[in-house]
């Protein structure tokens, strides 16, 4: 049953759109719940993926191997290690979130809706699953066909048109640099394996320009400043669901790419571009945090905000520590879940009253009680309040920047405070004040539908269960040679580090591996040897 879990995985939403397809699409409800069913199906079954997931080993796990192109030496392989199970995990649920709140608002083409969605399912788990360069751009790119028919067709406006074209031709674009990457890569090495990449060494001036064709993909995709145009237009036009996926998954592809190649195949590159990359992400969490206490627009103040924490999930990564890269990990799992409750809180003022302005919103805590705490426990969350998952994660990154720049770290703390004057703002317009009964005069609470898609994310911001990423530590004398389990999760993290001198002066390298594990990192005391 577990012998093909990746392909199982990926071939049931495929599945169950077959199934869709041969219903009718007068039986709207049959149509609803097929997609649900599927959803939910591929959510559960991605569990025994964790639940099966080895915490003791670096190696990639259930591997699997497809004929692709043999004469080119194009092959096809799958597998995931301690980073990648937690989004296959994040994908397939949010997956089942977007379609089960999305059962009242679709009023047309909802054959099409659901088929979209799901095929968005099958399409991310290949994206975090594929071990090979080529195909991951291929599956990279392909998320944009079925959300640009999303944010086109379901959104919201008149200008949903121009804000699936921008989303398009924004993040395309970029992406046609890497390609051109892929291709030098190709020449060079003579394969695009992933594990067999891991062995190649680029010289320092390939590095650099690999990096930066790597760097103008996956910057739109976070997206980083000043790349972020198109984020809060897609978002403000797409549907609840639309938005939900977009700030919960498909940011998350751009800053995993720079943890999964950019860090571990040109890690020249990566320490020569550093400042760049902390020059561009402080601006971002500081210029997007101002520029979201101007907001009137209910979901473009969670867009930007959205564009401050990915400022803080890139300091982390090019933090290049231990610390660092297990923060922004737990930052990117974290807002997963925060950013996706919050759009499905805006989404669910919008279904009743049809608009996002702020000002028609004041005192919804005297009718709307159930809906006030929910609200409010999201935007705590948000602004990362201890106790959260949140918390976790920008502490460990904060942790990490300041072992590498305090300076970066000073003016990331200041986009902290930021990040609590927008939420906290936030909840006292909407939240308290005077009802405006002129403006709405007919309130109603969340129904079962809504609760039920809301306490699950609550439960993922306030349990905090262990979940493993092993990482090997080859490199140092063997006299000293250990393993260093990474310890991440929805929590705070704990690391066994050799206990040869501070944690602070550790030399941080990307290893090589010399079997078929991956060795994601590796530590260098620069008093051994």
């Amino acid at each position: 049953m577990f012998d093909f879990i990746l392909s199982w995985l990926i071939l049931i939403p495929f599945i169950g759109i077959l199934i869709i397809l041969g219903i009718p699409k007068t039986q709207v409800n049959a149509i609803k719940l097929c997609a649900f069913v599927t959803s939910l199906v591929a959510f559960i079954y991605s569990l025994f993926l964790f639940v099966l997931f080895d915490n003791s080993t670096s190696k990639f796990q259930f591997l699997e191997y497809l004929e692709w192109l043999p004469s080119l030496n194009l092959h096809l392989f799958i597998g995931v290690d301690g980073i990648s199970v937690f989004f296959i995990l994040l994908s397939t649920f949010l997956i089942s979130v977007c379609i089960l709140t999305s059962w009242d608002s679709v009023v047309k083409y909802e054959k099409e809706y659901y088929i979209c969605f799901l095929s968005m399912g099958a399409l991310l788990i290949f994206v975090f699953s594929v071990l090979d360069v080529l195909v991951f751009y291929i599956f990279f790119e392909s998320i944009l066909i079925p959300m640009f028919f999303v944010i086109g067709i379901w959104g919201s406006r008149t200008r949903k048109i121009k804000a699936a074209y921008q989303f398009f031709l924004y993040t395309l674009i970029g992406s046609v640099l890497m390609l051109l990457a892929i291709f030098l890569i190709y020449f060079e090495a003579g394969t695009t394996d992933f594990q067999l990449l891991l062995n190649v060494s680029f010289s320092e001036k390939k590095q650099i320009i690999l990096w930066l064709a790597f760097f103008a993909s996956f910057a739109v995709k976070v997206p980083m400043v000043p790349f972020h145009i198109w984020l809060p237009e897609a978002h403000v036009e797409a549907p609840t669901a639309g938005s939900v996926i977009l700030a919960g998954i498909l940011l998350k592809m751009g800053t995993y790419g720079l943890v999964r190649f950019s860090l571990c195949l040109f890690p020249d590159g990566s320490v020569y571009f550093t400042p760049l990359v902390y020059l561009m992400s402080i601006i971002a969490v500081v210029y997007t945090s101002i520029t979201t206490l101007r907001q009137i627009d209910l979901k473009k103040i969670i867009a930007y905000s959205s564009v401050a924490h990915m400022g803080f999930v890139t300091i982390g990564i090019f933090s290049l520590n231990l610390q660092g890269i297990e923060g922004s990990i737990l930052i990117m799992l974290s807002h997963g879940f925060v950013s996706s409750a919050l759009f499905l809180c805006i989404g669910v003022l919008y279904d009743r009253h049809h608009t996002r302005m702020i000002k028609y919103y004041t005192g919804i805590a005297q009718v709307m009680p159930l809906y006030t705490l929910f609200f409010l426990f999201f935007s705590i969350a948000n602004l990362g309040f201890p106790g959260m998952s949140s918390f976790s994660g920008e502490f460990l990154t904060l942790v990490g920047a300041f072992s590498s720049n305090t300076l970066v770290t000073f003016i990331a703390c200041l986009g902290m405070i930021l990040s609590a004057a927008y939420s906290l703002w936030l909840c006292n317009r909407i939240l308290f004040g005077q009802l405006k009964i002129h403006y709405i005069s007919n309130y109603l609470d969340m129904n079962k539908r809504e609760v039920a898609v809301l306490f699950p994310l609550v439960i993922c911001q306030i349990v905090v269960p262990d979940a493993p990423v092993a990482v090997n530590a080859t490199g140092i004398p063997p006299a000293h040679e250990e393993r260093l389990p990474v310890i991440v999760g929805f929590g705070f993290t704990v690391t066994a580090v050799t206990p040869t001198q501070p944690l602070l002066s550790v030399k941080v390298r990307f290893a090589v591996p010399n079997d078929t594990g991956v060795n994601f990192i590796c530590f260098v005391f620069p008093d051994i040897g």
